[in-house]
């Protein structure tokens, strides 16, 4: 995994994309993990990752495990491969 060498977070302390809970000081945790993620030249392979593999928790690709599962419902809406009820 080459990418990962290039990563904008290898130095950063790993908890930082972990964050534990949805408010407050966790808010601005999550922000502060999505920088490091916004200046990072491979943010595209790391969101490609983590939706090949399906790590479910954490900020990766800067989303957060929720953004990236409305991502992958929302791919499979326009792909008509999810139904809803009437």
């Amino acid at each position: 995994m080459y990418w990962r060498e290039r990563a904008a977070c290898l130095h950063e302390d790993p908890d930082l994309f972990f964050p534990i809970g949805t408010t407050g000081p966790t808010l601005e945790q999550i922000d502060e993990a999505k920088a490091v993620c916004r200046r990072c030249p491979v943010v595209e392979q790391c969101l490609d990752w983590v939706v090949q593999v399906g790590q479910v928790d954490g900020i990766w690709g800067g989303m957060t495990a929720n953004e990236r599962a409305l991502r992958r419902r929302e791919a499979r809406r326009a792909e008509g491969t999810v139904t809803t009820a009437a």
